[in-house]
């Protein structure tokens, strides 16, 4: 029986202690305000509406530490470096960044709604309490007179001192009311951008739209500064509120009862975001001189199936097997950057990319490339990175399962070549005893551009006597009647009439219930690295299967299951 402890448990427990936190700030804050004395007068006019706002405030706060801790590239590439030798299971953890950083921002959007909702009902109750429907002892809070233009309870104040402040104005004047209108609608564009739907028909929407973050950050600074949930203050002689509350006539006539004082509490959101946002500022610091460091074309490439190889030198640039890096075209966009996963390998002299036609930005970055007279070196180019992905792990385990899908076998081929380099060399450190790879595309055309590296690896590993180190495995998912009787036709011949390699290409898609019944009994007592750069429907099929056929004892097959993430 498979155990999804061993792929997901440190992921279970993260989330666990995450959660916890959210509970636990919640309930704190929850209590903190509905059984405060200091709040008693407050929570008179508000009733439980008050703890309902401050409550989520508190997790809001906690949660906007942490959202944009997930997406500095480069604190996490250097985490990931520092975990290099001890922790594959953090080093998972990290790879999981852009899934965590989309939990957060579900759990800031819920907190949000809460918050905005109790808010509204403390507006109206504010105003209830002014004009004296309720109790003697709410309008005579909201009646205080405040000399000084600071020791008042009820925001809304009296009519005939204030005949402005209706609950309209409070809402769209005051610090507190202005920026949580605007922290409000730009969350909401933010959300409604980052849909699937949205990210992936309409990227540049999606990529300029969040950067109303950065609205958001500078709405949720000042937020507290307008202090519009007050407390009762110490006075001398003290105001006793359980003697007092009944005889709000008395208030300043008798020394029993002072008149009560109020303040705003201190502004707090500040402390917890701003540390982020100085790492984020010096993220975005390094990304722009990153920007201004020349980079030179080597090569450029039409591929097959509209893909365009760049070849690209950069001084100082060094990788790893399977990272990405960011580009910037400033011919196309000043601002838009876009990950592609390198296809070279460490030990070339150049890295390279691969990038499909997929929208807005890859269209005129092709049409730029193609447009390009002879001998014309290609616009000026933008690189940020490398930055470590799953991928990189590739060599941590002596059998490597590798799933590409379209486009997504770049990372592979880069792992691919980097392994022909280590035979080629002789590299004692080669860990690696065997690896299985699997590529799946919809047309014949998008194999043309890869089949030429499969060809000299197959023949490098029969040179070598090593036939059986690399099983790879090729997957036809789309084909016409036409091609199929080609095929049929040719089914003989020494090699694929495909691709030209002696591997022949499958049709439809894989049985994976069978391929990893065959590694597990290839591999009785091996731990295997599952690698997937593709659709997220296959990733939760490549999982399934890897804790099902997971024996969690000793002497047994255990497969762990790694996914790109951008």
């Amino acid at each position: 029986m498979g155990n999804c402890f061993i792929n997901h448990g440190f992921t279970f427990f993260m989330l666990g202690v995450w959660m916890a936190i959210n509970i636990f700030l919640f309930v704190w804050f929850y209590f903190f305000y509905d059984l405060g004395d200091q709040f008693f007068y407050t929570r008179h006019l508000l009733g439980s509406a008050l703890a309902w706002a401050r409550a989520p405030a508190a997790v809001l706060n906690f949660n906007c530490l942490l959202i944009l801790l997930p997406v500095c590239r480069n604190l996490l590439s250097l985490i990931r470096g520092s975990f290099v030798c001890c922790s594959r299971t953090m080093r998972k953890q990290l790879d999981k960044n852009l899934s965590f950083h989309k939990l957060v921002a579900y759990m800031i959007a819920l907190m949000t709604a809460v918050h905005v909702i109790a808010h509204l009902l403390n507006v109206e109750w504010y105003n209830n309490s002014r004009l004296g429907v309720y109790d003697k002892l709410s309008t005579a809070l909201s009646n205080l007179e405040d000399t000084d233009n600071t020791t008042y309870l009820n925001p809304i104040r009296k009519i005939d001192v204030h005949p402005q402040q209706i609950p309209t104005f409070l809402v769209f004047t005051t610090i507190a009311g202005l920026t949580g209108v605007i922290i409000t609608l730009a969350l909401i564009l933010i959300i409604t951008s980052s849909m699937e739907v949205i990210r992936r028909s309409y990227f540049e929407v999606f990529w300029y739209t969040h950067h109303l973050f950065i609205i958001f950050f500078a709405g949720l600074v000042f937020h507290g500064a307008g202090r519009i949930v007050r407390s009762q203050q110490t006075t001398d002689p003290p105001h006793n509120f359980t003697f007092c509350k009944d005889r709000s006539d008395d208030w300043g006539r008798i020394p029993q009862c002072p008149v009560p004082q109020f303040a705003g509490g201190f502004p707090q959101t500040w402390m917890w975001v701003i540390g982020p946002m100085i790492l984020y500022i010096c993220e975005r610091l390094l990304r722009f001189i990153r920007y201004l460091q020349t980079v030179r074309y080597r090569k450029i490439v039409m591929r097959p199936s509209k893909v365009l190889e760049l070849q690209l030198e950069k001084n100082g640039f060094k990788m790893e097997v399977g990272q990405y890096v960011f580009l910037n075209c400033p011919a196309i966009s000043q601002l838009e950057w876009h990950p592609f996963t390198m296809t070279s390998a460490p030990e070339e002299d150049f890295f390279s990319v691969h990038i499909r036609s997929a929208g807005d930005w890859t269209n005129k970055l092709i049409e730029i490339m193609q447009q390009l007279p002879e001998g014309t070196p290609g616009p000026k180019m933008g690189v940020d990175g490398p930055f470590g992905t799953a991928s990189e792990d590739v060599f941590d385990y002596e059998v490597s399962m590798l799933v590409g899908a379209g486009i997504g076998v770049t990372p592979f081929a880069s792992i691919l070549k980097s392994i022909w380099y280590k035979f080629k060399d002789s590299d004692p450190k080669l860990r690696t005893k065997k690896i299985y790879f699997y590529w799946l595309c919809r047309e014949t055309h998008a194999f043309e551009w890869f089949a030429d590296l499969l060809q000299v690896l197959e023949k490098e590993m029969e040179e070598r006597g090593m036939g059986d180190f690399l099983t790879y495995k090729l997957y036809l998912t789309g084909w016409d009647q036409s091609h199929a009787t080609h095929v049929m036709v040719n089914f003989d011949k020494d090699t694929d009439v495909v691709t030209g390699l002696k591997q022949k290409t499958n049709y439809g898609r894989p049985n994976w219930d069978k391929e990893f019944t065959q590694i597990r009994n290839e591999n009785p007592t091996s731990v295997v690295g599952t690698f997937l750069c593709g659709p997220v429907v296959l990733g939760k099929v490549l999982a399934e299967k890897c804790n099902k056929y997971s024996l969690n004892f000793p002497g047994k097959t255990i497969f762990y299951f790694n996914k790109e993430n951008f």
